[in-house]
């Protein structure tokens, strides 16, 4: 039955192809164009980065193919087939868009070729969705919203409205915070969900959390709707009594600089902050700035993580695709985001979470870390993890 469905797919062909030596042929399949290009280009730098700085220690080598998703499932789905079958790579990592993700999550699978998620958090992909070939390097939408949704009610904060993007991202982001909120005893006093990538005038909603009598609100968007909402909520001057929490992607060290002065002072938890001050991100930090000028992003770090795990799974004697994916699920370091593991019921990443407010520095917005919370798994949420074939 296997066998008909890869065929169906023009696949068949593919399923035993080994690793030559220890030359191991790397698909990136990233954003190079489009509105998430800049992302694909932080992810991509960081990979580069561990390859370089890791690459030595083990003996293996890595060619790198690079294919340019567009942000476009059907595109992304071509490049991926050419990937496997044209170019014969033997790991492919990437992905920033959940719905790339979702477009060639049955192609690797089927074709049981190791796939290391660098970005996309659809929770289902480590879920109902999950495969033992793909392995998340990044997080996924829940884990890092849920630490928050018990933080805030730690800090006295009881009735929150919530605001995001009307999307599957958006809604997922949402959820994880307010089950936390909710069962440590808070309440929601509001919630809406605005067009995604169509709200320019996020007034109205603000003046709706402003009249619901909430302490503060918590919110999720990125990229231009978080530099758009970040500005309008400090323009409406609700700040001072209506405090701005929310999913770290909102002040996002990519492009914190737009929003300036107006992010001051908004608190947001992440997997990642470039100040968090330990020795293992102060090395990475520098040395990603030094080779890029950038400071480095959440999604700087899940590329250079994504490639220090499949160093890591060829240190482990991993040689072909089915060892690779049965090594990278076993993978545990330590990076810039501190203590990293992969939790083996589903395949996604153990993290600490980061609370940080961001604050104006000498050269620009910055970050004060404020807690690190405890590294948590998700919950298996449907997955059934079968084991590696050979």
């Amino acid at each position: 039955m296997k066998r008909a469905i890869l065929a169906a797919l023009g696949l068949a062909t593919s399923l035993a192809a080994p690793v030559a030596g220890e030359d191991i042929k790397v698909g990136l399949l990233l954003p190079y164009s489009g509105v998430y290009a800049a992302l694909g280009n932080d992810i991509e730098a960081g990979f580069n980065l561990a390859i370089a700085q890791f690459g030595s220690e083990t003996d293996a080598t890595f060619d790198i193919v690079r294919e340019d998703t567009e942000v476009k499932p059907p595109v992304a789905l071509g490049k991926a087939k050419k990937l496997i079958l044209q170019d014969k790579v033997d790991v492919i990592a990437g992905i920033v868009s959940s719905g790339v993700l979702g477009a060639v999550r049955d192609l690797v699978h089927g074709a049981q070729v190791p796939l290391i998620v660098a970005n996309a958090g659809n929770d289902d992909a480590t879920g109902s969705d999950c495969s033992p070939y793909i392995t998340r390097m990044s997080f996924s939408n829940g884990q890092v919203n849920r630490p928050m949704g018990t933080w805030m009610h730690e800090q006295g904060i009881r009735k929150v409205y919530t605001l995001a993007p009307d999307y599957a991202a958006g809604r997922q982001m949402i959820d994880g915070f307010v089950q936390t909120f909710t069962a440590a005893g808070g309440e929601i006093v509001g919630q809406e969900f605005t067009p995604f990538q169509k709200t320019q005038d996020f007034g109205p909603y603000l003046a709706q959390a402003k009249a619901s009598g909430a302490d503060a609100v918590f919110v999720f968007y990125a990229g231009g709707e978080a530099i758009s909402f970040v500005k309008q909520y400090d323009s409406f001057g609700l700040k001072a009594d209506l405090p701005l929490y929310g999913s770290g992607f909102l002040t996002s060290p990519l492009y914190v600089n737009a929003e300036g002065p107006a992010a001051a002072g908004v608190i947001t938890g992440l997997h990642y902050v470039p100040t968090i001050d330990t020795a293992a991100n102060r090395s990475f930090a520098e040395a990603y700035t030094a080779e890029t000028g950038r400071v480095p992003s959440e999604y700087a770090v899940q590329g250079y993580d994504a490639a220090r795990a499949l160093i890591e799974a060829t240190k482990a004697g991993a040689t072909d695709r089915a060892s690779l994916a049965d090594a990278l699920r076993q993978v545990s370091f330590e990076g810039p985001r501190g203590q990293l593991s992969i939790d083996p019921a589903t395949n996604n990443v153990v993290q600490p979470i980061y609370v940080y407010e961001t604050v104006e520095g000498a050269e620009g917005m910055t970050q004060t870390v404020l807690a690190e919370l405890p590294a948590e798994r998700d919950p298996v949420n449907g997955c059934q993890m079968a084991p590696v074939s050979n």
